[in-house]
């Protein structure tokens, strides 16, 4: 879709979709993802306080950004391991369009955090390292990525990840937001993102667009890089991107897209919706207890006899008898 097209098209919201878009002038390929309902089908499985909904908003958002790029059936799984009060949080993004999440925390540290007006994701997360696997299936190896988190949140983490494993500029632009409704009704909860990539046709501009400053002593006196005018270009555009224009529900994804690029002419492609799914199940389940030696089901055996696993994700609970969790072993 043209830019002139963009500019005409209507303001009627659109939610829960990823769209691509392309600036050829800019060498610039890229997705800007929009979620409202589907965010808040994930959140309503726990009962998170704010401040941990929005890390897992961001979550949600970044996997959904990165996993809906993936040309074959399978899952991109987003997790971090961190020191933070929020000291994990998986996303998990099956190809095409479903998306599930949840999150670990500390209540005390999460207290503390907020005693100390420290809750911004990149606070609550704090440092660790972020992990990122594609997993096509049974059939093939997983590919896993892992990066720094050094207490400045998801988008830097993306932004170096891109720079030093797929050395590709990137840009990253996440954002979460509460909407208060009147009346003393349930709020809901809107994320957005964008991720553009410089991918020239020469790839040494793309190189000397965001080459690493490498390990050189402090005081050395580096080389000048050239910068490429056409990143350039783009990562100030990028930059201009507010947090209200993400999450603004009555602003289509086609006209904030013309908004940042019209100068140069983006062409916007068709929308991929995103929906909230759990694929956990009772076989799914009693495939993970066999994973399990006999010892290890026995000791998770309760005093009625029972076995009861509940999924991190949806909260969902599913009862296994002694007889069905040990097999033929319920006399070894």
């Amino acid at each position: 879709m043209s830019a002139e097209r963009s500019r005409g098209a209507s303001d009627v919201a659109q939610d829960d979709i990823v769209t691509a878009f392309q600036v050829d002038a800019l060498d610039l390929r890229g997705r800007i993802v929009r979620l409202g309902p589907t965010l808040d089908a994930v959140l309503a499985h726990h009962d998170y306080p704010p401040a941990v909904k929005r890390v897992v908003g961001e979550a949600v958002t970044l996997a959904v950004l990165l996993g809906s790029s993936l040309k074959f059936e399978g899952r991109f799984i987003l997790q971090t391991q961190t020191d933070g009060p929020v000291d994990m949080v998986v996303a998990d993004f099956v190809s095409p369009d479903k998306i599930r999440a949840y999150a670990r925390f500390d209540k005390d540290a999460l207290a503390e955090a907020e005693r100390r007006n420290a809750t911004s994701p990149a606070d609550l997360l704090g440092r660790g390292h972020l992990a990122m696997t594609i997993d096509q299936g049974l059939s093939t190896n997983r590919y896993q990525g892992v990066v720094a988190l050094d207490g400045e949140g998801l988008e830097a983490a993306a932004h170096e990840y891109f720079q030093q494993s797929e050395q590709i500029p990137t840009r990253v632009r996440l954002a979460v937001g509460e909407e208060v409704r009147p009346g003393g009704k349930a709020s809901s909860w809107r994320a957005g993102g964008l991720l553009a990539q410089f991918l020239p046709d020469d790839p040494s501009r793309a190189r000397m667009a965001d080459l690493h400053p490498g390990d050189a002593p402090a005081g050395t006196e580096g080389h000048a890089l050239a910068e490429d005018d056409a990143w350039t270009e783009a990562r100030s555009l990028v930059g201009t991107l507010e947090d209200v224009e993400l999450l603004d529900k009555d602003l289509s994804s086609e006209r904030l897209l013309f908004r940042l690029f019209h100068e140069r002419g983006v062409r916007v492609f068709e929308a991929l919706p995103m929906t909230a799914h759990c694929s956990c199940n009772r076989e799914r389940v009693a495939g993970v207890l066999a994973s399990f030696s006999v010892e290890e089901r026995r000791g998770m055996i309760q005093d009625d006899g029972k076995v009861s696993v509940t999924c991190e994700f949806c909260g969902r609970s599913y009862g296994f008898t002694a007889e069905e969790v040990l097999g033929g072993h319920t006399d070894a």
